[in-house]
């Protein structure tokens, strides 16, 4: 089963209830932290490092020498990742490439060539008691973040546990999308303000969009009767989970500490949420 945490903005404290919700499943889960542009799980779980591999996109290289400038790979390019310079030939703008190897195919002289180009890498770790999880980071200076999600998801895993808890990158756009494609279950955090019910909205419309379960946990509550509250009734979403606001969390979360050692009681609740998702995951195929 595969739950993604996602949140329409970021603060919401999307990780730190990820987290938590691994922690208290850590003997039958796999937590992969697929914030790739600033992933900070190995802050908090303090795993070691046991095997780094590298992720690659196929860039295209033009050899100037066979390029006859038709400009055909140009006009292919939906991305934008191609131009005609002049005299310097095609030009190859490596950031805005999604290696779809159209430019490739088109051309008529065999002048381009996909090279691998690495944008990113994943870090597996092991963890007390034979727990796992993976860290994917993003190459500084590439914007090809969904393509290093992917990899980090589609990763094999050394564990025999079946539940992979993936945290996915705050917001809407296409990070979001690609880490909870595939999701078995999606839980949207979210805190009781303006923004967070704002940033709410749109995450909701994009797990609907993709056809995805999906719940609630509402963070930092300070009221019993909150908008979010108010909104989930409106829209018959499930919350799955209300956590009150607690100064002890925001002062052990600095301290590079998890949910679970201010509220060990949490675990528990953690624990049967899990095994309630596995059964409503199970009962709708």
């Amino acid at each position: 089963m595969k739950i993604a945490i996602a949140s329409g903005k970021g603060g919401t404290g999307k990780t730190t209830f990820a987290l938590a919700l691994f922690l208290a499943n850590s003997d039958r889960s796999v937590f992969l932290d697929c914030d790739v542009e600033e992933p900070n799980a190995h802050l908090f779980l303090k795993g070691i490092e046991k095997q780094k591999d590298v992720v690659q996109l196929l860039i295209p290289k033009v050899n100037a020498d066979l390029c006859n400038q038709c400009g055909l790979c140009v006009k292919s390019c939906q991305f934008n990742a191609l131009a005609m310079a002049g005299k310097a030939g095609v030009l190859v703008f490596n950031e805005l490439c999604h290696s779809c190897g159209a430019c490739t195919l088109i051309c008529p002289t065999g002048a381009i060539q996909d090279v691998e180009t690495p944008v990113g890498e994943i870090s597996i770790y092991d963890l007390k008691g034979g727990a796992e999880f993976l860290s994917g980071r993003l190459k500084v200076g590439h914007s090809a973040a969904p393509a290093v999600i992917q990899a980090v998801k589609k990763h094999p895993s050394t564990t025999p546990y079946t539940h992979h808890i993936i945290d996915s990158p705050p917001g809407t756009s296409c990070s979001f999308v690609t880490s909870v494609s595939g999701a078995d279950f999606v839980i949207l955090v979210t805190e009781p303000t303006p923004f967070g019910l704002h940033d709410l909205k749109l995450a909701v419309e994009g797990v609907e969009n993709l056809k995805l379960p999906y719940a609630v946990v509402v963070n930092r509550v300070r009221e019993k009767d909150h908008l979010i509250k108010k909104y989930c009734a409106e829209k018959n979403i499930k919350i799955l989970l209300e956590l009150e606001e607690d100064r002890r969390v925001a002062e052990m979360y600095s301290k590079g500490g998890t949910l679970l050692e201010v509220l060990p009681d949490l675990k528990e609740k953690l624990n049967l949420l899990l095994s309630d998702l596995e059964d409503q995951v199970g009962a709708n195929p």
